[in-house]
């Protein structure tokens, strides 16, 4: 294992870059840390460029073999990782997730908030959904913030950055699915009926809601029941609501 301990290092500095979009973009590639995060890296089918470790770590799970490891002093590794108290561990992949695939998604117009796309995504895994669509506003995908709210689940779901999204929904449409709407002047969710078991679900901007492009391709536009005083809901919440009622 190489040791590198200059926070000036060239590698160090690449590693940095990546918790900023035009370092991404320009590496095509991301880093996530911690030990959950980098195991579910490893095991996963994603393309490792490297390894981590701060030289005091020792990692409970075995690494690959055909993957470079790299040993960093305690100042440089807690200089090209985002969080606090790093864990000592991180990995650099390829920018690249799996293509979109399945009968049951969910589509992002707009959420810009990164722990809401992040919470989603993670919700939308455990609730049985096969993909995300993004829409080019969303909150970027492979930022630090979304990386950790997934826990893990952007590993395991599949994935769509349209840059027209209501070309995509209407696509989606054509094919027979089901293009749910979810707004404040919808219909009422739990009186929904005809819905396909192909659909995907359309959840808005958290200030703005969906827009009127999407509203035009939708099937069904359906509302949460709001029975407090409450005017709306968080986008997550409310996602993760409907998810699991139309997956049950």
């Amino acid at each position: 294992m190489e040791l590198i301990s200059s926070v000036k290092n060239p590698r160090i500095l690449a590693w940095r870059s990546l918790q900023g979009r035009k370092g991404r973009d320009t590496q095509n590639a991301f880093l996530v840390e911690g030990v959950r995060m980098v195991r579910e890296a490893v095991q996963s089918d994603f393309d490792l460029q490297a390894l981590l470790l701060r030289e005091d770590f020792e990692p409970s799970f075995p690494l690959p073999s055909d993957v470079p490891v790299f040993t960093l002093s305690e100042h440089a590794f807690a200089s090209v990782t985002e969080t606090k108290t790093p864990q000592g561990i991180a990995a650099v992949l390829s920018r690249r997730v799996r293509p979109l695939s399945g009968s049951r998604f969910l589509a992002l117009d707009a959420v810009q908030d990164p722990g809401n796309v992040g919470t989603i995504i993670r919700t939308a895994d455990a609730a049985g959904m096969d993909g995300v669509i993004l829409s080019a506003d969303c909150a970027d995908l492979f930022s630090p913030k979304v990386l950790r709210s997934t826990m893990g689940s952007i590993f395991r779901m599949s994935f769509a950055f349209p840059a027209d999204l209501p070309a995509c929904l209407r696509d989606l449409r054509v094919r027979g699915f089901s293009v749910l709407s979810s707004q404040l002047d919808g219909d009422p969710f739990y009186e929904r009926t005809a819905v396909a078991d192909t659909f995907v679900l359309v959840i808005g901007n958290e200030g703005n809601g969906i827009s009127n492009a999407v509203k035009a391709e939708a099937t069904h536009r359906l509302r949460l029941p709001m029975r407090g005083g409450a005017e709306s809901l968080n986008a997550a919440v409310a996602a993760g609501i409907m998810m699991y009622d139309l997956t049950r």
